[in-house]
């Protein structure tokens, strides 16, 4: 049938009238070309259009309007036909002649009706077809083209068309029906209300409905089906959707309307409905979202909205949703070591202000949730005031908690002894990791990138001012001061400070004595620059910097000179590993007590080391990497030993080893684990970096840096 709903036409009837009113081609001038010439004209003279038009009544004089036959072939202005110069068959030529009036006759009602381009089969007749407005009879036709081969064969007669709104059209045809409650074959209840539904929309759109109505259970054969737990109106919603693709989000039906779209599986509605919630967030309802997300399996909003109320903990916890959590919630939010808080105290106290909303009640649970608190790590007066306090002192577990963190403040030297969940700072309490300069495939890094543990990633948040090699980096309050170092050409004695919070540099006083491949540590205080390189000379000289008087002095030279000297502050002690002393690598170490400006001896390492990473970590010290050779020879053999030191013993110990050697590289604790940055391996300068777990003695490979850097000086800063 037409899309007007007529008689269906028959294009090879077209052509049986078309070859019945004009006379046959062959009778016309052999010297005439066919029966077709450019721009549409006959051997004759008469333009086709014009022919078309003389035979537009019957035999009888009547006007032919009514058939699609004579609609195809009514005359109306339109373009000039396209020449066809391949065509060579009268048969083919018959046809494009009533194709070409057809095209003149024919307009396009939109952009959207224009002809598909189909690619030609051999031997097979090409037919597009596009509705087209028929403005005597005011109904919908077809658009019909040709395209033939050059040879007849015996399957010209094959034909196929697509209809480009063919969908679309169906949908709407069946939205009708569905409007006009005609040839729906189920009733969706509701509540109290009934919705009409066709069960092939429903089954294409929800697969829900097709393992429904396509497998042997009872409500494939019922007319009725109820809809237990699903809100009317969403539903209603989610049925006009089916039909229509069109769907309206609002915030008070969103729930509603998402948990409908759940039990019906419909997945793009689903998508789009915690994306609607996501752009909802805010500190006042994201407990609920978050909730809500992990009733419905959502586990995308789930996952964004537990993010988003980490990040704004501190906000979130102002508002009522808080307060009202019950106790299992509570304790997974506690229980997370991504919660963005300045310090674990913070932490604690939101949880006294959720018991204290309703104490009676959620007293009992107070010994349970206390054990998500990292009570070893608050202040001791604070413990000692909760020890007296009415609301722990009758509680047992309570008391249980509060004993071992006063332990873990009385016994220090037995900490590393006791490390548990509760003893491993939250992420957010520890700070960041900063990697300042360094040599890399330039020759000289001037970046600064810092590594956020909640984030895991490395990020650019500054630059140097020029390239500085070989320097030292010491952290006061919260600032960063680069000392010393050299330029490629001269050894430099200046001091630069740069605060990260607004990425401005300021010179600094100068040491005395210019010095590269110097150690730099702080020490109750002051900072202390240590040994390294003049540029004529291997030093062993040490200077402090106050920062009351802001002016560099000397203390106690160091027995032994030492370049590329690791140095590190423990136990209110400067220690200097390694390094070298223009003639080898050392394994010795000594340490410098403030309190009688002396320097003393320790035990030596296992191997020598220049360019050792060393830094403290849960009580001991650490001598990580380097390279053990003679100092005119630059093909060292690096290391990727790692060696811990007990000052209580004054004894070394070999623990696991590196994943590979690392040659000036960069380290320092973060949380609960020790860092190794970059470094050189012989051949690259790198960007990989490895964490050390002391309780399991083993690395892992973290986020890498952005650009491989060796010597690059790596701090923690914790900005609040």
């Amino acid at each position: 049938m037409s899309v007007s709903g007529k008689k269906e036409f028959d294009v090879k009837q077209i052509l049986r009238l078309r070859w019945r009113w004009f006379s046959h081609p062959s009778q016309g001038s052999a010297g005439s070309g066919g029966c077709l010439q450019q721009e549409g004209y006959e051997h004759r003279g008469t333009p086709v259009h014009n022919r078309l038009k003389s035979h537009s009544r019957d035999r009888n004089g009547l006007k032919k309007t009514s058939s699609p036959v004579h609609n195809i072939l009514a005359p109306v202005p339109g373009p000039t036909p396209a020449y066809h110069p391949s065509i060579q068959s009268w048969h083919q030529q018959n046809i494009i002649e009533s194709l070409q009036a057809s095209e003149e006759i024919s307009k396009p009602r939109n952009t959207e009706e224009k002809l598909a381009k189909k690619e030609e089969i051999p031997g097979t007749e090409v037919v597009q077809a596009n509705p087209v407005e028929d403005p005597e009879a005011g109904t919908e036709r077809l658009l019909v083209t040709s395209n033939l081969p050059n040879r007849m064969n015996s399957s010209g007669s094959d034909e196929y068309f697509e209809s480009l709104n063919h969908a679309e059209q169906t949908f709407r045809k069946m939205e009708n029906y569905l409007q006009q409650k005609q040839l729906c074959d189920v009733l969706l209840i509701a509540g109290n209300h009934k919705i009409p539904a066709h069960r092939l929309v429903l089954s294409a759109v929800s697969d829900y409905f097709a393992a429904m109505f396509t497998n042997d259970v009872r409500e494939a054969k019922e007319e009725e089906i109820k809809m237990e737990g699903v809100d009317p109106d969403a539903l209603k919603s989610l049925v006009h959707y089916a039909y229509t693709g069109v769907l309206e989000l609002k915030e008070d039906t969103i729930e509603s309307l998402l948990a409908a779209a759940c039990l019906l599986q419909l997945s793009q509605v689903i998508d789009v409905c915690c994306h609607f919630l996501i752009k909802q967030l805010h500190p006042s309802n994201c407990l609920g979202i978050r909730s809500f997300g992990d009733a419905q399996g959502c586990l995308e909003l789930l996952k964004v909205a537990h993010g988003y109320t980490m990040e704004n903990f501190i906000e979130v916890i102002r508002n009522q949703e808080f307060l009202l959590l019950p106790a299992n919630e509570i304790a997974k939010l506690l229980s997370s070591d991504d919660i963005n808080v300045p310090d674990e105290e913070t932490i604690f106290q939101a949880l006294m202000q959720w018991v204290k909303h309703d104490v009676q009640s959620r007293q009992r649970d107070l010994g349970m949730l206390l054990s998500y608190i990292r009570l070893p790590l608050l202040p001791p007066q604070l413990l000692a005031d909760l020890e007296n306090s009415p609301m722990f002192a009758n509680d047992l577990e309570c008391q249980k908690f509060l004993m071992e963190a006063m332990k873990y403040h009385l016994l220090p030297e037995r900490r590393s002894m006791m490390q548990s969940p509760r003893t491993k700072p939250r992420k957010s309490t520890v700070g960041s990791l900063y990697a300042v300069g360094g040599m890399d495939a330039a020759k000289g890094a001037t970046t600064i990138e810092k590594y956020d543990l909640r984030t895991n990633s490395w990020v650019q948040i500054g630059l140097m001012n020029g390239r500085r090699l070989q320097f030292g980096v010491a952290v006061i309050d919260n600032k960063l001061y680069v000392v010393g170092g050299r330029d490629g050409l001269k050894t430099s004695n200046t001091v630069e400070c740069f605060n990260p919070l607004t990425k401005v540099w300021s010179i600094m006083p100068p040491m005395s004595t210019h010095r590269h491949g110097l150690g730099v540590a702080v020490l109750e205080g002051p900072m202390y620059a240590v040994g390294g390189h003049d540029g004529w000379s291997y030093l062993n000289t040490v200077e402090r910097w106050d920062p009351q008087a802001r002016q560099w002095n000397y203390v106690a030279s160091m027995s032994t000179p030492r370049s590329t000297v690791g140095v590190a502050a423990l136990n209110s002690k400067l220690y200097a590993v390694g390094g070298r002393d223009g003639s080898s690598c050392l394994k010795s170490m000594e340490c410098f007590d403030p309190h009688t400006n002396k320097w003393s001896m320790c035990s030596p390492m296992s191997k020598r080391r220049g360019g050792v990473g060393v830094a403290t970590y849960n009580g001991f010290l650490y001598a990580v990497g380097g390279h053990d050779a003679p100092a005119s020879n630059h093909c060292s053999r690096l290391s990727d030993c790692v060696e811990r030191y007990d000052p209580k013993t004054d004894n070394w110990t070999t623990v696991a080893p590196l994943s590979i050697p690392r040659d000036a590289v960069g380290v320092c604790p973060l949380g609960d684990r020790l860092y190794a940055v970059g470094g050189y391996d012989g051949h690259t300068y790198l960007n990989t970096v490895e964490s050390y777990d002391a309780q399991t003695n083993e690395w892992t490979q973290e986020v890498p840096l952005n650009i491989g850097r060796a010597g690059a000086c790596i701090v923690v800063i914790k900005l609040s």
